[in-house]
């Protein structure tokens, strides 16, 4: 049974200073919720084809738009041949110097270093003692949080004249963010974006969302377009933005969509309130909004990809929303409840987004699953929604993709 058959795909995402989404590492987690070890060469060979596969068009143009990709090396992936079908200047290869110890191993990591591959050095203490590791590099991993301060001077004294670029890992405050991020890490690996800022303030719903709520609540209410258009011409930017979305290869109309009304006639009302709800979760302001309103859209077309073969069209696009809306209320500062108080939805896409419960909230649940990576619920939820791990990959990789064809 090949790997895309028994493991799931988990993503981690990778920050810059500012928190917008530099790029992912992708891995596999077994059924038993367990990491498949990093040196097992067959799954990492299998890692790349799939990659390979769904992130690439028909062209060999990348879908992942400016995100890097980061992969744990082994012989194996090093070895596959549908790794030189990557951009080798958005793909990063994590390596140990224990693995650069070896000879014929290195010997490979420098040829596809020749080649625009982005080498990344997981054991950055090993640079203290071996100064010619850093020829073999471009980025260099510190893990926080697993050495003394004393050992992290040693490590920053050993970089601090190099271009190499500094990954963080292991942050697990915002304080901790913000000060490595004055000392010039490039990177921040992890999850820490899904936890809110110790004394961030509600912002609320701001003018523009305000005015996007008012369009889902007449589309809901099937009100004449005219009207429609006479609310949306008072922001002609927001006008521009939802037209850019529909004409987005995400779509895949076939023709450029001129009006709200050109929108409503070939689309209907219901595809129109799926666009308003990107609109707005992408309407926020706060510093957290880049990364929290990327990883909704993602979450946003995982669900509907996970559904679609499972529920009628029009549930599958209520998917969409509750994935839309599933971090609102971190966008807001806000709680759930308070957030959903403001928003018309349906009530079992409410259950999903307040309990994870009711029909959505099984399909919510595994997305969310699959961006934490440390879980073995994937599996189990997979299980009781009749859902294949090659069809979770396959659906996870597409929303990915898709997300970038927005250019949010």
């Amino acid at each position: 049974m090949s790997t895309q058959n028994v493991n799931f795909l988990v993503r981690e995402p990778l920050l810059d200073p500012k928190q917008r989404i530099l790029g992912y590492e992708l891995g596999w987690q077994s059924a038993d919720g367990s990491a498949v070890a990093s040196g097992n060469d067959d799954e990492a060979a299998q890692l790349v084809r799939q990659i390979a596969e769904f992130l690439l068009d028909a062209d060999g143009n990348w879908l992942l738009g400016e995100n890097l990709l980061f992969l744990q090396a082994t012989p194996g992936l090093l070895n596959e041949p549908a790794l030189r079908s990557l951009p080798p200047h958005k793909t990063v290869l994590c390596v140990s110097s224990l693995g650069l110890g070896n000879a014929e191993f290195a010997a490979r990591v420098k040829e596809l270093r020749s080649a625009g591959f982005g080498i990344a050095l997981k054991d950055a203490e090993a640079l203290v003692h071996d100064k010619n590791l850093l020829l073999q590099i471009s980025r260099v991993e510190i893990h926080f949080g697993e050495t003394e301060f004393a050992a992290q001077a040693r490590i920053y004294g050993a970089l601090k004249q190099s271009t190499l670029r500094m990954v963080g890992r292991g942050i697990t405050s915002w304080k901790e963010y913000d000060s490595c991020a004055s000392l010039g890490v490039d990177a921040f690996a992890g999850n820490l974006f899904a936890t809110p800022r110790p004394g961030a303030q509600a912002t609320g719903l701001n003018p523009v969302q305000s005015m996007i709520l008012q369009l889902m609540d007449m589309v809901r209410k099937n009100i004449d377009v005219r009207q429609l258009e006479a609310v949306l011409k008072r922001d002609a930017a927001l006008s521009y933005k939802l037209l850019t979305y529909i004409n987005s290869a995400g779509f895949g109309l076939g023709t450029e969509i001129q009006s709200l009304r050109h929108a409503v006639t070939m689309l209907g009302y219901s595809p129109l309130y799926r666009w308003l709800s990107v609109l707005l979760a992408t309407a926020g302001t706060s510093a957290q909004s880049p990364v929290l309103m990327q990883t909704a859209v993602v979450r946003g077309r995982f669900v509907e990809l996970l559904g679609k073969n499972l529920l009628p069209k029009n549930e599958a696009e209520n998917l969409f929303v509750a994935g839309m809306f599933s971090l609102l209320d971190r966008l807001l500062n806000m709680q759930m409840d308070k957030v959903l108080e403001n928003i018309p939805l349906s009530e079992q896409v409410t259950e999903a987004l307040l309990n994870r419960q009711g029909i959505y909230g099984p399909f919510l649940s595994l997305a969310e699953a699959c961006e934490k990576g440390n879980t073995g619920a994937i599996a189990a939820l997979a299980d009781s929604l009749f859902i294949s791990p090659a069809q979770v990959n396959e659906a996870h990789l597409g929303a990915l993709s898709w997300a970038q064809s927005l250019k949010l």
